[in-house]
């Protein structure tokens, strides 16, 4: 049995690596399945906390300020004895709940009770959108806080970090705790005072490498003896220059992007190499690849984003680099760096995967339509894209360390998540992570209304027919919210706009500094929005006087993503917490999605009528069976790198080398 109290004892706690048998994780679906009326019974001890709650309410309402802080400090001694027992809990959420709506006159409504105590069990709480999880999570929070452990409230951007630790940071106060706030760019001192907070709310990307940072501080000899040790040697132990107090409880926002989406790709430290002849490499190589030919000498995978030479375009590789320079004198040199500036080429687009700012190279989050900054890609890419753009061509970076998001996430004492879309992904959830996904209700029914999808056979057509729906619906005084994949497409949709003079606010990655302002003016009547996914996961546009008459907000998807789950978190964005709104989908076959689908998509099914009939049929169930086959091309990558990364750890633990 797990021993929490023990585990947080350590000086950096954290759970060994947690090796699950391989034929869980390759059928975590049906195990999950087969789980189901287990997960029944939870969730009647999750419904029971509220009963619990409501009794301890009565007594503590005639406690004032300085009354809350010291039930505060007793409930904690409580806690910190008899862990977290039904009692003790209800006591701190009923506590909780009281400062809530003291300091931020809000108060917990049943269902969020529900979905803290859900959290504080290691479980993901799926609340629908709107549903208040930022403040369900401060009741799992608070809680584990008063306990002594300490608590990382994860979620997917710095705009949230900000905007949650800024506006909850009464509630905690009222209750004696500290909270910190990690963000992007943050120096390294005050990066460790906030892990030394009670609280911290940061991103997943800045949580995994500061920890990275951490286990190549701490190096092989990070046992816990010896760091005890070391702390007779006062601010020089390695323990003084961590960032982070342990791995206590992580507490996922958005789960499902952070723990399955984004969980596709390894998270590595690098150190920059020396720059020699690498712009000059890189400019030959992009050369080379223009003068290569589609299908004859190479074949691109759109699924996969890879590009492989033929037999044909070896040898025409080798032809062409004769006389070129020592790195192109081998065959799996010049072959490397041949697929290389063909993917820079042909699979990295300007606007869509990064951007040019100040002539450097910034990656654009393809879940979050955020920039990634001081981020690169590997294997000399980011420097083939950067001499395909003209910037000042950077040194390849050498890797230090790296870890994937399953084996990160796993080593949490206690780990728990809230999303509003994990019933697709429930069974990865409980194969790879051990977290049963337990389903909320809503406090007040739901009003949205979705319209039929409207397919049409080209971008261009479909720009035109969304102008027109944006336009109609401002005259109508509706607030309307109009989501894109990327920034190319929101400019491509602005433009169209202007041209026909309908006034509008664009919020992508290259607007970033102004997303607060835009959202809170994206509520008003009448008010037109064009997004990126910047607008999705996590933000609340609330209406504003006159909209909800007009209908709420309405959302238009202008594109569908891999995976359905983001398509419903766009949706989401409107008709919450018991307010009207709409939603629909305009999109074209011509839509990156459809890319497998090419032949299909784009020769004989434009002929068919696609607003009605067998033609409109078909063009949805491709759509469909697209996303069905990019989300199981993504668990297998998924799956795949969980793989590597463990034989990875198992050969630097047999070398008696760190992470």
């Amino acid at each position: 049995m797990f021993d929490l109290a023990h585990a947080l004892r350590e000086p950096y706690p954290q759970r060994e690596d947690q090796r699950r048998a391989a034929w869980l994780e390759e059928r975590g679906e049906q195990m999950f399945a087969a789980a189901g009326r287990w997960r029944r019974a939870r969730v009647g001890a999750v419904r029971r906390i509220v009963a619990l709650v409501a009794g301890e309410s009565p007594r503590l309402e005639r406690l004032d300020a300085a009354g809350i802080e010291t039930e505060a400090r007793a409930v904690g001694l409580a806690l910190r004895r008899g862990g977290f027992a039904e009692d003790l809990v209800a006591r701190s959420f009923a506590l909780v709940r009281l400062a809530a709506e003291r300091t931020l006159g809000l108060r917990h409504f049943d269902v969020q009770l529900m979905g803290g105590y859900a959290l504080l069990q290691g479980m993901v709480a799926e609340m629908d959108t709107g549903e208040g999880k930022t403040l369900t999570a401060t009741l799992a929070a608070s809680t584990a806080a008063l306990a002594g452990v300490p608590t990382h409230v994860v979620t997917v951007n710095d705009y949230l970090v900000t905007r949650d630790a800024g506006d909850l940071r009464p509630l905690y106060a009222a209750l004696g705790l500290t909270v910190g706030a990690v963000i992007g760019g943050m120096p390294r001192p005050e990066r460790q005072a906030a892990y030394r907070c009670d609280v911290t709310y940061c991103t997943n990307k800045d949580l995994t490498f500061d920890y990275l940072r951490d286990r190549l501080e701490l190096g092989a000899g990070a046992g816990a003896m010896r760091l005890r040790l070391e702390r007779l040697h006062g601010d020089g132990a390695r323990v003084r220059r961590l960032h982070l107090r342990g791995l206590g409880f992580a507490i996922v926002d958005e789960a499902d992007s952070v723990l399955v989406d984004e969980a596709r790709t390894p998270l590595i430290i690098t150190a920059q190499q020396d720059a020699g002849e690498e712009a000059r490499i890189a400019r030959e190589a992009l050369d080379l690849a223009g003068q290569l030919m589609d299908k004859q000498d190479y074949r691109v995978d759109l699924e996969t984003r890879r590009t492989e030479l033929t037999e044909r375009g070896r040898t025409r590789v080798e032809e062409l680099a004769a006389g070129l320079g020592s790195f192109w004198r081998t065959r799996l040199g010049r072959e490397e760096l041949a697929t290389q500036a063909l993917a820079a080429r042909l699979l990295y687009r300007r606007d869509e995967h990064y951007l040019v700012r100040e002539g450097k190279i910034q990656i654009v989050d393809e879940f979050t339509g955020r920039v990634l900054a001081d981020r690169s890609w590997g294997q000399g890419i980011h420097q083939m894209v950067e001499a395909k753009e003209g910037c000042e061509v950077t040194a390849r970076r050498e890797p230090l360390a790296s870890i994937s998001y399953q084996r990160f996430f796993r080593r949490y004492l206690l780990l728990a998540g809230m999303t509003g879309t994990a019933r697709e992904v429930a069974g990865e959830l409980a194969a790879v992570y051990g977290l049963a996904v337990v389903r909320i209700p809503t406090n007040r029914p739901c009003r949205r209304v979705i319209h039929p999808d409207q397919v049409f056979a080209t971008e261009q057509e479909k720009w035109r027919a969304v102008a027109r729906r944006v336009r109609d619906l401002h005259r109508a005084g509706r607030a309307v919210l109009v989501g894109t994949r990327s920034v190319l497409a929101s400019e491509t949709l602005s433009a169209a706009l202007t041209a026909c003079a309908v006034p509008h606010s664009v919020l992508n990655a290259k607007q970033d500094q102004e997303e607060a302002q835009i959202v809170a003016q994206a509520g008003a009547p009448g008010r037109i929005t064009i997004a990126t996914n910047m607008a999705g996961r996590g933000t609340d546009i609330k209406l504003q006087a006159g909209a909800t008459d007009a209908g709420g907000l309405h959302v238009i998807l202008t594109e569908r993503h891999e995976a359905g789950r983001i398509d419903r978190q766009l949706a989401g964005r409107c008709a919450r917490q018991g307010d009207p709104g709409s939603f629909e989908a305009m999109v074209a076959l011509e839509d990156p999605l459809l890319d497998a689908y090419r032949a299909l998509s784009t020769n004989w099914l434009p002929k068919l009528p696609l607003q009605r009939g067998i033609g409109r049929l078909i063009a949805l169930a491709l759509i469909r069976a697209a996303q069905t086959r990019a989300e199981r091309l993504h668990s297998r990558v998924r799956k795949d790198l969980l793989k590597n990364d463990q034989r990875l750890a198992d050969a630097l633990a047999y070398s008696g080398r760190a992470e």
